[in-house]
C-alpha cells in the first residue's frame, strides 16, 4: 500500500513536475508477466525514477547499507527503500547475495517485475561495466523477458556524492524484450550464462550510448587512487 501512496499520491506527482521524465520505448514493458528491468546504474536516483515511470511496480534490490543508516538522514533513506519494496542485499557476496536473488526470483515466479543492475554497482565514472551474472541466472530460472532499460543521464541530474539533486529533465530508454527461452534449463551453466549477461550489457550499450569497459565496476572502485609521478630534476 505504501508503495502506491508514494507513487501516485505522496512523491510521484512532485518528481514528475520537477524532473518531468522524457520517456522511450515504455511500451517494451509487458503489461501482464514476469518481466527483469536489467538497468544500467549511474545515480541513487535510479532507483526511485524506473519504478516512477513504471505501472506495474518494480521491485529493487539494493546495498544493505541503505538500510542500516543513522540518523534523520539514514531513517529517510531506509524508510524509502522499504515503502518502494527494496530488497536489501549484502554485496559481501556468496549465500548472502544468493539470498536477495532468490527474493527476486519469488517475484517473478508470482508474475511481477524484478529490476537490477547487472554492474552490481554504480558506476564510478559514467561507463557502462561488465555484468555481473546474477541476470542471467534469474532469467533463466524465472523464464522471464528481460527488458534492457538504459538511464540517460541521471548521473548529471543527482552525481554520486551529491544529496539533492540538479533540476533538470530525466530521461530514460527501455529497449526492446530479449527472450533468453532457446537456454531453458541451462541455469548454472557458466558458459551460458556469461552469454546471455554479455548479451543483455550489448543491449545496454547500444541504448545509452555509454563506452564500454570489460572489467567490474567494483575492481575499479578497489583500485587505490592514481598519484602523480614526482618531476624528474633537470
Amino acid at each position: 500500500m505504501l508503495y502506491w501512496l508514494m507513487k501516485y499520491i505522496i512523491l510521484g506527482p512532485l518528481l514528475r513536475l520537477i524532473f518531468r521524465p522524457q520517456v522511450e520505448g515504455l511500451e517494451n514493458v509487458p503489461d501482464t508477466g514476469p518481466v527483469i528491468l536489467a538497468s544500467n546504474h549511474l545515480s541513487f536516483s535510479d532507483s526511485i525514477f524506473v519504478p516512477l515511470i513504471v505501472k506495474r511496480k518494480v521491485t529493487f534490490i539494493a546495498k544493505a547499507e541503505y538500510f542500516t543508516g543513522r540518523g534523520i538522514k539514514g531513517w529517510l533513506t531506509k524508510a524509502f527503500f522499504v515503502g518502494s519494496g527494496t530488497i536489501p542485499v549484502d554485496r559481501s557476496g556468496g549465500q548472502a547475495a544468493r539470498a536477495a536473488l532468490d527474493t527476486q526470483l519469488r517475484v517473478l515466479r508470482a508474475g511481477g517485475i524484478a529490476g537490477i543492475y547487472p554492474e552490481g554497482t554504480r558506476s564510478p565514472d559514467g561507463r557502462l561495466y561488465r555484468g555481473k551474472t546474477g541476470v542471467a541466472r534469474l532469467a533463466l530460472e524465472s523464464g522471464a523477458l528481460v527488458v534492457p532499460t538504459a538511464m540517460l543521464n541521471s548521473d548529471e541530474i543527482q552525481p554520486t556524492g551529491q544529496i539533492v539533486p540538479n533540476l533538470g529533465r530525466v530521461r530514460i530508454r527501455f529497449g526492446r524484450p530479449l527472450d533468453f527461452s532457446r537456454y531453458a534449463g541451462l541455469a548454472g551453466d557458466r558458459f551460458v550464462e556469461r552469454a546471455v549477461t554479455d548479451e543483455i550489457m550489448y543491449e545496454l550499450m547500444e541504448l545509452s550510448g555509454r563506452e564500454y569497459v570489460d572489467m567490474y565496476a567494483q575492481k575499479v572502485k578497489n583500485q587505490p587512487p592514481t598519484v602523480p609521478a614526482e618531476p624528474v630534476p633537470v
